[in-house]
């Protein structure tokens, strides 16, 4: 468990966390960050992908706008990490995801985890023709039906709250018969119920989502 630097392909150098599993690596995980940067929660999320067999990354996006950012949960975090996401392109952030891929995946595959804002990033990257992906799961991913035209290339799977207000299950359903080959789980609980720093965190929904996950991940990664 430490930080390394990687190097994208415009040539932009970011942090990324990184967490080793003990014995041959099953495959790769990029885990993307929500609006709070790499912070607490996300570190434990690559520890626990790594626990599970896997290579695991969380690139620190915000590195292109401003180094070192790790947020709490509080309201000026929630504003300061709209406004850092605000400057942040989509097609800067694939860079940064390709390069934590190729750092994550060694010999093997590699898939993406993307929670809140990432949930949307790991949509888009589905949607990428040339992908590094083997296949791309979104935890409570609201963005995503700013992107409902982008057509996964990759198999795909959503962790969904029914309680979330941000991403009503009208959309969630329409996106589901849009693209019936996604994998849709829904769950009795609101935004971020995978959070356990979150009032909203679901430690039930968590832990089957994290099965299934890693049901997703043994198919097509390893």
């Amino acid at each position: 468990m430490t930080w390394v630097e990687l190097e994208a392909a415009d040539g932009h150098r970011l942090r990324a966390y990184r967490a080793e599993p003990e014995g041959v690596p099953r495959g790769g995980v990029v885990v993307v960050q929500e609006i709070f940067g790499v912070n607490d929660h996300i570190r434990a999320v690559v520890n626990q992908y790594a626990g599970a067999g896997y290579v695991a990354l969380a690139p620190a996006f915000f590195d292109r706008v401003e180094r070192g950012v790790e947020l709490g949960y509080d309201e000026e975090s929630f504003a300061r990490g709209r406004a850092l996401v605000g400057n942040l392109a989509y097609e800067s952030m694939l860079l940064d995801l390709d390069a934590a891929s190729e750092a994550a995946r060694g010999d093997g595959k590699a898939g993406a985890m993307g929670y809140c804002f990432g949930g949307a990033v790991v949509w888009v990257a589905a949607a990428a023709p040339k992908s590094k992906l083997s296949c791309a799961v979104s935890y409570y991913g609201s963005r995503i039906t700013n992107f409902m035209d982008k057509a996964p290339r990759i198999p795909m799977m959503l962790h969904v709250g029914r309680l979330d207000a941000s991403l009503p299950m009208d959309k969630v359903h329409a996106l589901g018969s849009r693209y019936p080959e996604v994998v849709i789980h829904e769950y009795d609980a609101g935004h971020g119920f995978n959070c356990n720093a979150r009032p909203s965190y679901q430690p039930e929904a968590a832990a089957l989502a994290f099965q299934r996950t890693l049901a997703f991940l043994g198919e097509h990664v390893g």
